[in-house]
């Protein structure tokens, strides 16, 4: 059999560019391309016999020796290598899943050997278990295991505790990301099935986290499987030379996370009344003095939770175009020299997303924010509409107070910038408010993206905008960042639209949300646009106050409908048609540690649900859908 070049990691035909870890503009500007988009369940064949994957594992380690392990692979990367892998080894493309598992941990390897085991987290899946009179209790950290002997978990999981690992059971939880965000950890190993091993740890992956990873034989999730001296060997890798260091963003999403935590947060946003933050974070009108009470309500309401994804924005965009030191292995030492001035930037940013959550909650009278009864149904509605307006003044103040520090010119132009996205914000919001109270509720396909424009993209605007002005004068780039961030805006407001659907893990609990609250949709539009009249008449009549239809049987018919229309194919082609222009808005960036974050944004904003949508013969054709001018 043919082999990979042992000068490239790929075959000499092939993009160069991969085989080096360079060329981000060009990466931007084809990424469209890539072959993410199609459904990858006929890849994720693990080798059959053990002879296979010791052979491999063994091609992979020597292909990922070759690669520049100062930046993460990207899944595009990750796949073109794969493919190139398998090609020379005469096989055929169902184990690229598999190989590119063992590529993105051979690349990995040794950062994870330089970490100490008391800083590794060690992942494991609940189905290595024995099924049968499993004496495990559940809590919300996974299973906690009983070490009885019966399965392989207990054995692992020894060998790991005795090295000082955290050892988490659980499968691919939002958990894992969080507990690495909170510093608790600086490597991963894990143990799970292809589809977890994709769905779980992309996000850990991207952002530059070592982490490595021995998938299951099997995913039939019932007394599965593993290469045990593969699991065994993993956890016991050890290393004591200095390992050339994979740029990471992980040192900038602890920082954004931190801006809200203890003393940090008390100091950027010192109480002004006489007030005491809340205790577990619960906090009651009894427990505060009645003009400290909005504040208190306020401030708690912004550390409470979230992603805190639009500070991170800001600060790695500003690290970006001051030299991206934040990305180094050292990056902690270089965020502590940032000023409090940047640091209550990009915290109003944050500021104004909160005060938006409080009022959107408002307006569409949702039940729970954070798992947690939202502002006004556990305050009442007048207050929570104070606490939202309280939180706009607090993110103007953050910024306007700087003028000493940041100078005047700077903080004028982040303060316009900050009131152009607030003003098109409630533009956006107001046409979505005046659609879901109108009787008429046609929608063009057009007017549903102007009003995503509107409504999401200022805020994505706003955070990198206010990172690059807080790096110096933004001329050649303010252009490019507009265009970037209505496209990823837009995008990102689709897939919202069909997760709705599918229900989600955060606040929506149940699937069609936006159907029974009215709320306009381009899958809405899309419909009314490809149904004929009969079918669009009775799509507008699912959504009369005066339908006879129980919920769940209306709901039930419009997403017939939409697949009837093809509705839902077609919003995942105009997903992929915005990636791609906010990519190419992001090639237009001469700076390169600027480019890879954009980049990076679009692979973790972007975040796809591949449920597998039925094939219906389209209505419409692709190239007459609209697409927000840019």
């Amino acid at each position: 059999m043919s082999s990979v070049s042992v000068g490239s990691p790929i075959p000499q035909d092939q993009d160069d560019t991969l085989a080096t870890n360079s060329g981000i503009a060009e990466q931007a500007a084809n990424k469209g391309k890539a072959s993410r988009r199609r459904k990858t369940s006929h890849l994720k064949v693990v080798p059959e016999t053990l002879e296979l994957r010791e052979r491999l594992r063994v091609r992979c380690a020597e292909v990922a020796s070759k690669f520049d392990r100062s930046r993460p692979l990207t899944k595009d990367e990750m796949e073109s290598v794969a493919r190139a892998l398998l090609e020379n080894e005469g096989l055929g493309e169902s184990y690229v899943g598999w190989i590119m598992v063992m590529l993105s941990s051979e690349f990995y390897r040794e950062q994870v050997a330089a970490t100490d085991p008391k800083r590794r987290l060690f992942l494991l899946p609940h189905c290595l278990k024995h099924a049968e009179g499993c004496p495990a209790d559940y809590d919300e950290f996974g299973m906690n295991c009983k070490q009885c002997g019966a399965c392989s978990i207990a054995d692992f999981r020894t060998i790991a505790e005795d090295m000082g690992y955290k050892v988490l059971v659980a499968e691919g939880s939002p958990v894992v990301l969080k507990i690495i965000v909170s510093g608790y950890v600086d490597a991963i190993v894990g143990v799970a099935c292809l589809n977890v091993l994709e769905k779980a740890i992309d996000k850990i992956l991207l952002a530059g986290i070592p982490c490595m990873a021995v998938p299951l034989l099997s995913s039939d999730c019932r007394n599965t499987s593993v290469d045990e001296h593969w699991v065994s060997e993993m956890i016991q890798t050890r290393c004591v030379e200095p390992v050339q260091q994979t740029r990471s963003y992980v040192h900038l999403l602890r920082a954004a996370n931190d801006l809200f935590q203890g003393d940090l947060f008390e100091r950027l946003a010192p109480r002004l009344r006489e007030s005491r933050p809340a205790q577990n974070g619960n906090l009651a009108l009894a427990d505060l003095d009645p003009v400290a009470a909005t504040e208190g309500l306020a401030l708690d309401f912004l550390a409470r939770g979230g992603k805190y994804s639009r500070p991170f924005m800001t600060l790695a965009t500003y690290d970006a175009l001051t030299g991206g030191d934040a990305t180094l292995a050292n990056g902690a030492d270089f965020l502590s020299g940032y000023s409090d001035s940047v640091l209550r930037a990009a915290m109003s940013i944050e500021t104004f997303h909160k005060a938006s959550l409080v009022h959107d909650d408002i307006e569409d009278d949702d039940g729970y924010r954070y798992g947690e009864p939202t502002l006004h149904r556990k305050f009442g509605l007048s207050t929570a509409i104070n606490v939202g307006d309280y939180l706009i003044g607090l993110g103007y103040r953050l910024v306007s107070r700087e003028s000493r520090t940041l100078g005047a010119d700077c903080v004028a132009d982040i303060l316009d910038c900050l009131a152009g996205a607030h003003t098109r914000l409630a533009e956006g919001q107001g046409a979505e408010l005046l659609w879901r109270d109108n009787r008429d509720k046609r929608l063009s396909p057009l007017d549903a993206l102007k009003i995503y424009a509107l409504k999401t993209s200022p805020a994505f605007e706003a955070a990198l905008y206010t990172g690059a002005r807080l790096a110096g004068p933004t001329d050649d780039m303010q252009e490019p960042i507009r265009q970037y961030a209505r496209n990823i805006g837009v995008a990102f407001q689709i897939l919202n639209d069909l997760g709705d659907w599918q229900g989600d893990s955060n606040n929506k609990l149940v699937a069609g949300g936006d159907v029974l609250g009215g709320r306009p949709t381009l899958l809405w539009a899309l419909a009314l646009a490809n149904l004929n009249d009969e079918e669009q008449q009775e799509l507008l009549g699912l959504s009369a106050a005066d339908c006879p239809l129980s919920s769940a049987m209306r709901v039930s018919r419009v997403e017939q409908l939409y697949r009837r229309a093809n509705a839902f194919e077609q919003a995942r082609k105009l997903v992929d048609k915005h990636e791609q222009r906010a990519l190419e808005a992001a090639a237009q960036i001469k700076s390169e540690p600027m480019q890879r974050l954009l980049v990076y944004l679009v692979d973790t904003v972007l975040e796809r649900n591949d449920a597998p949508v039925p094939t219906v013969v389209p209505l419409q054709s692709l190239g007459a859908l609209p697409v927000v001018s840019r």
